[in-house]
């Protein structure tokens, strides 16, 4: 049995890695963006997070300082029919243009080193979330967010285990989509 993309994700392009539903989900709940939400993604790869926010959230903003990469996420923008999602080629770790944003979300090498830049976007109580592969990565940005002045830090890692649903009976399956990254959320005091 392999995981099932939900029907929206096995259209979209893929070029560079991308988040997945499970993680993006995590997102969406954990941030709390609605329909009245401006976000910033930075480090738009294909565009899956960037797409998703787009279809529940008044506006995003994505950045990426690659192309190629915000070339896969234009395809994926047309195909979803996305007129609230702008794709910027541009270096957060310099500068994020928006202010007054509810979400900031980093995917990139040393987001740590972008989160002064996020926290000067973001509105009081916005959120910020890393997407980081690796612990160190974490006690980093951790260290980084603390540092900053940030609240409310919290880190979680979310695992899909596939059921194996028969007539002789439903039990786990041996597969699965288990460490992607992990997901640190925190506070604009």
């Amino acid at each position: 049995m392999m995981y099932i993309y939900p029907r929206l994700y096995r259209k979209l392009k893929r070029g560079p890695q991308v988040i997945l539903p499970k993680d993006i989900g995590m997102i969406m709940a954990y941030s709390g963006v609605d329909k009245d939400s401006v976000c910033v993604d930075a480090g738009t790869g294909s565009g899956w997070l960037a797409v998703s926010l787009a279809r529940i959230c008044k506006q995003v903003y994505s950045y990426d300082v690659r192309e190629d990469f915000l070339a896969i996420a234009e395809k994926n923008k047309q195909m979803l029919n996305l007129s609230n999602l702008a794709l910027v080629q541009g270096d957060v770790f310099k500068k994020i243009k928006e202010s007054e944003v509810d979400l900031v979300t980093l995917d990139m090498p040393s987001s740590e080193k972008a989160l002064k830049n996020a926290k000067k976007a973001l509105k009081q109580g916005g959120t910020v979330v890393g997407y980081l592969p690796h612990t160190e990565q974490v006690s980093r940005f951790g260290s980084k967010l603390e540092s900053l002045g940030f609240v409310d830090i919290y880190c979680i890692e979310t695992i899909v285990r596939d059921m194996l649903v028969r007539k002789e009976g439903v039990r786990p399956s041996t597969k699965g989509i288990w460490h992607t990254a992990y997901l640190v959320f925190a506070h604009k005091a």
